[in-house]
């Protein structure tokens, strides 16, 4: 027999004698959503140490459409936990007693609900690495006073309405499914089917991969088992970035349900039939006689626990699965090993060059703070130095290698002052200051110190919003004092043919300014940038993917 709310929260009894508490009502009687409630004085704290977390999780009781979930981390959000019952039906109510680690979901019926607490018996939730148990509640529904109704609970009321959002969006996307698309942003380095395979077979078991380019990104469709474990990857991994600052993974639901995956090679996998060709006659000839060394004819195959500080860091998760959410994956800097397994190739260098070489340059315009405010769009710039008997070419040092890259790609032909500019590495590894006493016509300048770097908090917000040169700017940091005559009276000053102009609509402190050409843009931010606004404002500009 069950015993109801008076359940000790942290002693549990043993199996099929009675369940674990439902710290659910308070003294009142009324649910408490959200925050957390006095205990009762016959209640244990719940540290759900490891032998307490032994669980009667064969013997999950009567059914109701209310879920308790136990030995919750302590930072979990309601977002989460919504997550772990969106794939089974809808999610009407959520409560996280964060302090008790326990938590309740109320899901739209009794059907829902046992499906889920059926499919967690046998496979074990988690929840940022952590075993999380899932078992009905003494509770057939989830009231709420009009003191703890999730209208006063904001991130209660969000997470609901977008487990909603997320179970009727039909256009751009599926809902929950097996299949994941994946669409890498910012991809500096390379990143290959095994990659993905590393990354995302950390959290379950993945059956298929498909990856193909579209609208010039690098995407990937990937399979798994069960909804479940898809739905645990796309929240773990949406928004992580698998190198430091950059090819960042965004995840959606495909509204494909089955991949139909034809060969095994460096495009598509399907790790279900591993006798799938190669699509290439003669290696498949060679198999069929068994004169080939392997299976696959992907040139990455040696790739394994090499490629992305991402699988790293999954690799030494605690759980051996899932990491922490919280883990800082973006912090990790590729290694020169994960780099040449990548397929950078750096000639002659025992590590990644963090110096370019820039030439063509127009003699006449260049500075080396002109250099410093166009390269620092794309990365934190320590010293620059124009070569002093050719002074069409200059170096540029970056902080870090992966930025080296980002000016490549980005600025590399670029017209800059009526010249195509060249950018590539260079064979230095450092840019020399000049010794004293040497004549250097004020050519060479340190800006380790500079307070106008871009990327000098790690994991900054300005990596998420690099865009290769536009006609269309964005700028930043306007004060209330600043029209939008004075602004573009300042661009036109400075030698641009402003073409339109508009403030954000929600945030004046910034706007878009369009400008005749890229050349133009490119001029306009290496003189407006820092440009002083009033007193104590100084404008920010980069380069916007919008136009206006």
């Amino acid at each position: 027999m069950m015993n109801g709310d008076n359940d000790d929260v942290g002693g549990f009894l043993n199996p099929g004698t009675k369940r674990g508490s439902d710290e659910l009502l308070s003294q009142t009687g009324a649910v408490s959503n959200g925050s957390v409630m006095s205990p009762a004085p016959n209640h244990a704290d719940n540290n759900n140490d490891a032998k307490k977390v032994k669980l009667d999780t064969k013997n999950p009781g009567a059914p109701s459409r209310v879920i308790h979930i136990r030995n919750i981390p302590n930072e979990v959000t309601e977002a989460e936990i919504v997550h772990l019952g969106i794939p089974f039906g809808k999610v009407t109510n959520v409560l996280v007693l964060k302090g008790k680690n326990q938590a309740f979901l109320e899901m739209s019926d009794e059907v829902c609900a046992t499906t889920m607490v059926n499919y967690f018996t046998n496979c074990t939730a988690q929840l940022r690495g952590r075993a999380v148990y899932v078992q009905f509640s003494n509770h057939k529904e989830l009231k709420t006073d009009q003191t703890h109704s999730n209208a006063q609970n904001p991130s209660a009321q969000a997470a609901l309405q977008a487990a909603q959002a997320l179970v009727n969006q039909t256009d751009t996307q599926g809902g929950p499914n097996t299949v994941l698309r994946v669409i890498v942003e910012h991809m500096i380095y390379p990143v290959t089917l095994d990659v993905l395979y590393q990354i995302f077979s950390r959290v379950g078991k993945v059956l298929k991969i498909v990856t193909f380019t579209k609208n010039n990104t690098f995407q990937a469709l990937i399979q798994y088992p069960d909804v479940v474990t898809a739905q645990a990857a796309k929240m773990t991994l949406d928004g992580q970035n698998i190198y430091n600052a950059c090819c960042t993974l965004r995840i959606e639901y495909s509204k494909l349900s089955n991949l139909n995956v034809k060969y095994n090679n460096d495009k598509s996998r399907d790790y279900t039939n591993p006798n799938l060709p190669t699509g290439d006659p003669a290696l498949d000839s060679a198999l069929a006689i068994g004169g080939a060394p392997g299976v696959l004819a992907s040139p990455f195959a040696a790739m394994h626990g090499l490629s992305s500080p991402l699988t790293a860091a999954y690799g030494a998760s605690p759980a051996g699965g899932m990491p922490f959410t919280g883990m800082p994956l973006a912090g990790v800097t590729p290694t020169a090993a994960a780099l040449g397994a990548a397929g950078i190739r750096l000639p002659g260098q025992p590590s990644p060059n963090c110096v370019l070489l820039v030439s063509n340059l127009n003699e006449e315009m260049v500075t080396p703070d002109a250099l410093f405010t166009l390269f620092g769009v794309y990365g934190d710039v320590q010293r620059v130095k124009i070569l002093f008997n050719k002074k069409d070419n200059a170096l540029v040092q970056m902080s870090e290698p992966h930025q080296t890259q980002l000016a490549i790609s980005h600025l590399d032909k670029m017209k800059t002052w009526g010249k195509q500019i060249r950018v590539t590495l260079s064979k230095h590894q450092t840019v020399q200051l000049p010794k004293e006493g040497q004549p250097d016509a004020g050519l060479t300048k340190d800006y380790s110190n500079s307070p106008l770097h871009r990327f000098k908090k790690p994991g900054s917000k300005n990596y998420q919003n690099i865009y290769p040169p536009s006609a269309t700017l964005h700028l930043s940091n306007i004060p209330p004092t600043v029209d939008e005559e004075q602004i573009k009276e300042a661009f036109t000053h400075a030698g641009a043919s402003v073409k339109a102009f508009k403030f954000f609509p929600k945030d004046r402190k910034m706007a878009l300014i369009q400008l005749g050409s890229v050349e133009e843009a490119i001029a306009a931010l290496i003189k407006m940038h820092n440009f002083q606004l009033s007193d104590s404002s100084h404008l920010r500009v980069s380069f916007s993917k919008s136009t206006i």
